[in-house]
């Protein structure tokens, strides 16, 4: 009985742990109509595939979609501006988390 519970609990904990992970992994569909409604309305993609491009980091481009949302004049929550920068990590960069 005590092994089952074992199992069990480290079964849980792994499937957890990928939910997690998944969600993380996956920007919201409220991150891709923020993207298309705002971001779009000044540039258009190329500025994430240019070379030599400036934003390095997974850090780095949650700061540039801050400074991008300000200079908009925007009303962004923390969580939105994270999930703007998954969205584009997701579609254009592939930072390491």
């Amino acid at each position: 009985m005590k092994i089952q519970s074992i199992v069990l609990g480290a079964g849980t904990a792994v499937l957890l742990g990928l939910g997690s992970v998944t969600a993380q992994a996956q920007p919201t569909e409220n991150a891709e109509e923020l993207y298309e409604e705002n971001c779009l309305s000044c540039h258009g993609s190329e500025i994430y595939t240019r070379e030599g491009r400036m934003v390095t980091s997974l850090d780095g481009l949650e700061r540039q979609v801050q400074r991008c949302e300000t200079a908009l004049g925007l009303r962004w929550f923390d969580e939105d501006i994270k999930d703007v920068a998954s969205y584009l990590n997701h579609h254009f960069y592939s930072f390491e988390r």
